[in-house]
């Protein structure tokens, strides 16, 4: 299994950095992921540690989640959704896609109203496939609504894995689906062997988090974590800006910071004659000792 959409910091290349801290979580009943978006590592988790009973998503983007639930509760009919949108788009040369794209933006930001929740989930999901780059983007042009531009346009015989999907279906009903403030669903699971994986807004990230992620939201995060009883183990994933930030919230005796040496590629256009341009950075895996 494998995300549905590409998720702009998304953690599929980073887990093989997590696994030793992962070899010693111990005994985990339920996997609580606030921050959902993609879902890298909870798909991990699923495949690879089949004794947990029960996975915690969370999103507060209502959208995401519609997808999600849709894909659980409407299987059937979001295929058949998708599949439609696949036989007009597909036969299209670029300009016919760039504008069918574009019509198809325009219908999901003003006629929702007008479509059932798995219709609106299952347009999202198509616009999702064949945006730009994994971006979530909104403007004034949509309402405040999705609005990122299209991507390449060059998909062959589908915009979708199906497979993929069907298993997504599977997953899911080992699921609870909510759309609500990170810490009014992480305090609803602290009671239970719970593992909290945290994958905030980057600090001076661009990506927003129904409004500003800042400091002051980090801080309550870390804070959060530092209280966790002993059943609960905890990752916090974020970028060291070489502040000391970090260092000064975490408690020590309960919580390890690990830093993790990563290069962000700049673009898919920055192509350079070594390949493409590149920015070496650090990121933070804070985790239970």
């Amino acid at each position: 299994m494998k995300p549905l959409f590409i998720w702009a910091g998304g953690k599929n290349k980073m887990i093989k950095n997590y696994l030793q801290e992962i070899s010693q979580l111990g005994r985990i009943d339920t996997m609580v992921e606030p921050f959902f978006g993609g879902g890298a590592m909870t798909i991990y988790m699923y495949e690879n540690y089949p004794n947990i009973d029960r996975f915690i998503i969370n999103d507060i983007k209502p959208e995401i989640i519609g997808i999600y639930k849709a894909i659980k509760e409407d299987h059937e009919t979001f295929v058949s959704e998708l599949q439609r949108y696949d036989s007009e788009y597909i036969p299209l040369d670029k300009a016919g896609r760039s504008e069918y794209y574009y019509l198809r933006r325009t219908q999901h930001a003003f006629d929702y109203e007008n479509m059932t929740d798995t219709q609106v989930s299952a347009l999202l999901y198509f616009l999702m496939r064949t945006s730009f780059n994994g971006i979530w983007q909104i403007n004034q042009n949509t309402g405040g609504r999705y609005g990122t531009p299209a991507g390449l346009l060059n998909q062959r015989e589908t915009c979708f894995e199906w497979d993929n999907i069907a298993e997504w279906n599977v997953f899911l009903q080992r699921a609870e689906l909510y759309s609500e403030d990170w810490k009014t669903v992480s305090e609803r699971f602290t009671d239970t062997n719970s593992f909290f994986f945290f994958d905030p807004p980057y600090r001076d990230s661009f990506t927003q988090y129904g409004g500003e992620f800042n400091d002051q939201h980090q801080q309550e995060l870390i804070e959060f974590c530092n209280e966790l009883p002993e059943n609960c183990k905890v990752f916090l994933t974020n970028r060291d800006e070489g502040d000391g930030f970090f260092d000064g919230l975490v408690n020590g005796e309960k919580l390890n910071i690990k830093r993790i040496p990563v290069t962000y590629t700049a673009g898919r256009r920055k192509k350079t004659d070594d390949g493409f341009e590149a920015k070496p950075a650090i990121e933070v895996l804070i985790h239970t000792r």
